[in-house]
């Protein structure tokens, strides 16, 4: 399988950089935006402006595989694939994930992360944090030699602890000239299993963790996707790249947003 999974050049990371650095700069400018009252539509409006006219890069969800929008918006038991829409206006207590993707002279930057609109219910605060620390410890299995198995184990063990569900129906992925390339990385494993990391590799980590069981369904709309028993969803990605000495988080959040430290 090795031999599929693309591996990059010192050249190629520093265009997959560049363009992860640009979407994680989205999601920092679309912080002050993410209020009560608001609609998805206009935080899909904003971050499409800017993408656009401050960036000079292109939405890559817009027409992805029939995809109208370009950020992904996923609220409360949302969990993943919400399409932004002017009649869904967040509330105060609602925790939504906003995912992003740009691409910047031919390669790609994609990335996620939570954001409270105004206080969150203490069950849906742990969710939310256990999920980033989840990514975190999957990130952090990130090394040549180390296999996908390590990375989806460590992201299981942190989620189960705190008796949440993984979902198993998406996974992380490859990204570089291509938007979803191999490897696919599950978010859940066995130490050991699974590919074998080559310095080179850039793929995605982005787990989804449920407050209930791991099912889910995906609504009429053909995209957005909730858990099946209603209960809330949470998701966090990075964009990471296998170097000789461990991993290289090329999605980092500008000022390490909010209350999360960068891995």
């Amino acid at each position: 399988m090795a031999h599929s999974v693309p591996i990059h050049s010192a050249v190629d990371l520093e265009m997959a950089r560049r363009a992860g650095r640009l979407a994680a700069e989205v999601l920092g400018m679309i912080e002050p935006h993410v209020v009560p009252g608001v609609s998805t539509e206009a935080l899909d409006r904003i971050c499409h402006e800017h993408i656009v006219k401050v960036q000079g890069a292109i939405p890559a969800n817009v027409g992805y595989l029939g995809y109208p929008k370009t950020v992904l918006t996923s609220v409360n038991q949302v969990v993943c694939h919400g399409i932004p829409s002017p009649d869904k206006i967040l509330n105060k207590g609602d925790i939504i994930n906003i995912d992003v993707a740009v691409i910047k002279d031919g390669w790609f930057g994609d990335t996620s992360r939570m954001f409270f609109v105004g206080t969150p219910s203490a069950p849906a605060r742990r969710l939310v944090e256990t999920t980033y620390e989840a990514m975190r410890a999957g990130i952090r299995e990130v090394k040549p030699g180390a296999t996908l198995g390590d990375i989806g184990h460590a992201i299981q063990s942190v989620a189960e602890r705190a008796h949440f569900s993984v979902v198993r129906d998406y996974c992380g992925h490859g990204i570089g000239r291509v938007y979803h390339d191999e490897p696919q990385v599950l978010h859940y494993g066995r130490r050991g299993e699974g590919l074998r990391l080559e310095a080179g590799m850039v793929f995605t980590i982005e787990p989804m963790l449920n407050a209930g069981g791991r099912e889910t369904r995906q609504l009429p709309d053909g995209w957005t996707v909730v858990t099946k028993d209603r209960s809330l969803s949470a998701q966090w990605e990075h964009m990471v790249a296998v170097t000789p000495g461990g991993y290289e988080v090329l999605t980092p959040w500008p000022g390490g947003t909010g209350a999360y430290a960068p891995v």
